[in-house]
């Protein structure tokens, strides 16, 4: 096996591992199984799952292999442009916040909740909520839709780089299907209408779709 193979290989292995055990920590079932066996950790869990997936990836990103292998380098004025877009995509995705709680997202709320002793176990680990308002009428998922570009708009490439962006790609799809799965059960036909009028993260067709409506209106 070559370097360039082997250093691609420990990347998407070690991300691989990464969705895996986020995935697993995340779904229902982990959730409902604390909750049979011992109800009283659940207003933490949120936090501590959030602490256990930052250490993974700072653990992972510590012992990235080494790239020499550059894409590209994009000279100025060039970069000046990536790092705008770059800039803007991350003002999206700090404008995402408007439409959900950052501490519930945290795990902050469900502590707060359970301090004041007015956590509802039967939430598991998280209150939900269903958006279609706002951007959220224009995509599913503007959370991954921003994160996605903010890791693509990047005026240095080099392999590892890409092939880590490539993997939370790939991630991001795969992870809003389950997430999906468990909204689906929660709010039913009203999510299912959404997700078959709504695109789940590039926001292309609805984009087309209400230009057109302009235009024929």
């Amino acid at each position: 096996m070559s370097f360039i193979s082997e250093n691609i290989f420990v990347i998407v292995f070690s991300l691989t591992f990464f969705a895996f055990v986020h995935s697993f920590l995340a779904s229902n079932r982990v959730k409902q199984i604390i909750y049979k066996k011992g109800k009283g950790f659940l207003p933490f869990y949120r936090l501590l799952y959030n602490i256990i997936s930052a250490v993974i990836l700072l653990v992972i990103y510590l012992n990235l292999p080494p790239s020499n292998v550059i894409i590209y380098d994009l000279p100025y004025p060039y970069d000046f442009v990536m790092l705008t877009l770059q800039t803007l995509s991350l003002a999206g995705l700090a404008y995402t916040l408007k439409y959900f709680s950052a501490k519930e997202f945290l795990g902050l709320s469900q502590v707060k909740r359970w301090y004041n002793k007015n956590y509802d176990f039967e939430n598991l680990d998280e209150e939900s909520t269903f958006r279609t308002d706002g951007l959220y009428s224009f995509m599913r998922h503007p959370v991954y839709f921003f994160s996605i570009l903010f890791l693509l708009f990047r005026p240095y490439m080099d392999l590892n780089y890409f092939v880590i962006f490539v993997c939370f790609v790939i991630y991001f799809y795969t992870g809003s299907i389950y997430e999906e799965k468990k909204l689906v059960e929660k709010f039913g036909d009203r999510y299912i209408q959404y997700q078959e009028t709504v695109p789940r993260i590039v926001p292309i067709k609805t984009i087309l779709r209400r230009k057109s409506q302009r235009i024929s209106a």
